[in-house]
């Protein structure tokens, strides 16, 4: 069976679960449940380590909060809009270079600007967000992958029809609905991808 290689921060960690489990008896999917991908050096390196064993033929990740976090006391985002396309490029190069055909997912949307505690264990005192950040990262992602013929999974999009955006009490994650729709959409985009 083909196999999918899934990367990327809580959000992703929220429906990796789902997609494997939407995916059964037609693709072999794999992810690392206990390693938050973080901003999107940490995922490159991930990636790294998940090339080092295997080959794939799918990989789909996303990237997105973490880079755009102001965490006191810095007064900028851990990886400026320049600095976290230049990592989506890296990210990119290495899984062409293991073969895989690349599934890029937008960040999720906001509904009101606020902090959240990282719930997976990397210690992080909290995730700021604020929607004008998610807006401003994803149009940068959007163009990088537009540009390199990169199929975008829109979850930023889907998460708008729903009138709180499937969030859950810290505003930041979201609800088990949400997660399921995410694998959804996500697992009809790997299977329109590969065929």
């Amino acid at each position: 069976m083909k196999k999918v290689l899934l990367l990327g921060d809580s959000i992703r960690m929220g429906y990796d679960s789902y997609v494997k489990e939407l995916l059964q008896g037609e693709f072999d999917v794999y992810y690392d449940d206990a390693d938050n991908g973080r901003f999107a050096a940490y995922t490159l390196w991930q990636a790294n380590q998940a090339f080092k064993r295997d080959h794939y033929d799918i990989v789909h990740w996303n990237n997105g909060y973490w880079d755009m976090n102001i965490e006191a006391p810095m007064t900028e985002a851990i990886h400026p809009v320049d600095e976290y396309v230049r990592f989506l490029k890296r990210i990119l190069a290495e899984i062409r270079r293991n073969g895989a055909v690349p599934i890029f997912a937008t960040t999720t949307p906001i509904l009101s600007p606020g902090a959240a505690a990282d719930v997976t264990g990397t210690g992080a005192d909290n995730i700021n967000y604020d929607n004008e950040w998610v807006v401003r990262y994803n149009a940068a992602a959007k163009e990088l992958m537009a540009s390199e013929g990169v199929v975008v999974n829109d979850l930023y999009s889907l998460c708008l029809a729903d009138p709180h955006y499937f969030k859950c009490r810290d505003l930041l994650h979201l609800t088990e609905e949400g997660y399921r729709r995410c694998a959804e959409q996500t697992a009809q985009i790997i299977r329109k991808v590969i065929k």
